[in-house]
Formats: C-alpha cells, sequence, structure tokens
C-alpha cells in the first residue's frame, strides 16, 4: 500500500478525480486515539501486495480539512474511518475495529 498524507483540498479535488479511474481510500486517524493505531496498525502490517493509494487524513493537524471530507462525501464523521471513493462518491466507509485489510481488498477490487 502506498501511504500519502492528506493535507490540503487541492489534493482531496485530485482525488476525486483520480477516483474516475481507479478507487481511491482514505483513512482518517486520530493520533490520540488507541483504535485509530490499532487500526493504521493493522493496514500498514499487511503484507498485501498492492498498489492501492490510501490518502492518511490527520484528524487533529487538519480537521477542517476532515470536516470537509465529511461534507463532500456526505459520511458522517468517525475517527478511525476508512472511506473508498470511486467515481467521485464514497462507496464504502467502516470506523473502528470494523476497518480490516481483507475488507478493504475486496471493496477496492469490487468497487
Amino acid at each position: 500500500m502506498n501511504w500519502i498524507n492528506l493535507t490540503d483540498e487541492n489534493q482531496l479535488k485530485e482525488l476525486i478525480v483520480h477516483s474516475n479511474t481507479i478507487p481511491q481510500v482514505i483513512f482518517k486517524h486520530s493520533t490520540r486515539c488507541n483504535i485509530s493505531s490499532v487500526a493504521l496498525q493493522r493496514l500498514k502490517g499487511s503484507k498485501e501486495n498492492t498498489s492501492i493509494d490510501i490518502f492518511y487524513l490527520d484528524l487533529l493537524q487538519y480537521r477542517s480539512l476532515s470536516n470537509k471530507v465529511a461534507e463532500v462525501f456526505n459520511e458522517h464523521h468517525e475517527s478511525p474511518q476508512i472511506l473508498v471513493i470511486k467515481n467521485g462518491e464514497c462507496v464504502y466507509a467502516e470506523s473502528h475495529l470494523g476497518i480490516t485489510v481483507k475488507e478493504l481488498m475486496e471493496q477496492t477490487m469490487a468497487a
């Protein structure tokens, strides 16, 4: 998995455009939340051989961008949260310990 820091709205706009070609993934992470840290380690520890781009959004540092993501994709904010974006829309959202590599792989292949 390729991790990309999501830090501004221009990146979000580009992500939406790229989602018309290949599914895009956003991982919303709180550095103060133990459950969020567990979800992050599950994803980073994966042995899956994939070229999926995952946009890492630090909720504490970029709270206004996190709010924008929730608004644009009409998804209630949660932490941690993973969103799969295709054709400019969120086609899958999961949070907390429901975030698994297996499910992410299934959703990005199905999306």
